[in-house]
């Protein structure tokens, strides 16, 4: 999963991204209110977890924002702040779910399973197409004119970014970070590596060639 951690404690922030990166997920970690709301409208997370006390944009206000702006990411709300009103009053704001400090790692982690397995109000879309090839996110499975495609996870997560912005370029620089967690390396082969990869599964068995590489630019399955 993708997960934005909005925590300004160093040490429990980093605590905790250690912790999901380490079960695989992928993490950003920002330490105030104002520059988290703007990450999180920019891009897609599975889950966010939020301190409610944050410097510039107080983590209730910031949840408030991102509801207002239709945005229904699920919220898990971490904080001391452990009354039974305080409770009430991160859930009414639009918190999905609310665990007191001090915490035990595995219960986070297993909250965060949970919220990511809720349906969100507005459903994205759990089957992505683009010609005859298709991909259902729900039963992790890819198929072409039929026929199914075997992926290793690396590969099932840049075909979905991809497809999930059909017709728009992906510069490789875009794709080290949403697929990979890796915000600049000059010397990584991997991104070229990996479309490699897909296009020998997905694209060479087949007449038409869908993953289109943009000279100078990145790569893009057109609409």
């Amino acid at each position: 999963m993708k997960i934005l951690v909005i925590e300004d404690d160093k040490t429990t922030g980093a605590y905790i991204a250690d912790g999901l990166r380490e079960e695989g997920h992928v993490v950003d970690l920002i330490e105030n209110g104002r520059d988290a709301l703007l990450q999180a409208s920019a891009t897609d997370y599975e889950v966010l977890i939020v301190d409610r006390m944050l410097p510039g944009l107080d983590g209730m206000a910031l949840v408030k924002t991102l509801r207002g702006a239709k945005n229904q990411t699920p919220v898990l709300f971490l904080t001391s702040l452990g009354g039974v009103d305080d409770r009430i009053e991160g859930l009414n704001a639009g918190g999905d779910d609310y665990l007191v400090k001090p915490f035990a790692f595995g219960e986070l982690s297993a909250r965060v399973a949970a919220l990511a397995r809720r349906p969100r109000a507005t459903q994205e879309e759990t089957v992505l197409r683009a010609g005859d090839l298709e991909m259902d996110l729900v039963r992790r499975k890819v198929t072409r004119a039929g026929q199914v495609i075997d992926l290793l996870p690396r590969e099932f997560a840049l075909l979905e970014h991809l497809l999930r912005r059909k017709g728009r370029v992906q510069t490789r620089t875009m794709l080290l970070e949403a697929v990979w967690d890796i915000s600049f390396d000059p010397q990584t082969n991997v991104v070229e590596t990996h479309i490699s990869r897909l296009r020998a599964k997905v694209d060479k068995p087949f007449d038409t060639e869908l993953i289109e590489t943009v000279r100078g630019s990145g790569y893009r399955i057109e609409a």
